[in-house]
């Protein structure tokens, strides 16, 4: 699982710095980008499969619907700001796939702390 969340959240920062470039230079979220974010997608999936896989071996989480409640959010959350990035062409799309990362970033570590504890 270790490895999971490690890859999550390296794509995951990866993804927030570009946009936070973007940002920066005041440049919507291009296609690339959403490309980059359906990478990221894939890799939070991926860890939801993961984890599915150890706990109906018998792993057990601390608090299971906390786990998965923010396994289940970070799933959702791109495909929002992908939406939201098609839409608004401004700055501002750029500006919400920086805030999407950051609470990834977030909710990385705390269903790692879950998983630990």
């Amino acid at each position: 699982m270790l490895l999971a969340v490690v890859l999550a959240a390296a794509l995951t920062g990866v993804l927030g710095l570009w946009a936070t470039w973007f940002t920066i230079r005041d440049r919507a979220v291009i296609l690339v980008q959403l490309i980059g974010a359906a990478v990221v997608e894939a890799a939070l999936v991926a860890q939801g499969v993961v984890a599915l896989v150890l706990v109906l071996r018998g792993r057990a989480v601390a608090d299971p619907w906390t786990f998965w409640g923010y396994l289940v959010t970070a799933v959702c959350l791109l495909p929002v700001a992908a939406v939201w990035a098609m839409a608004d062409r401004t700055r501002w799309s750029s500006v919400v796939l920086v805030a999407v990362c950051v609470a990834l970033l977030a909710m990385q570590a705390r269903v790692w702390q879950l998983w630990t504890a």
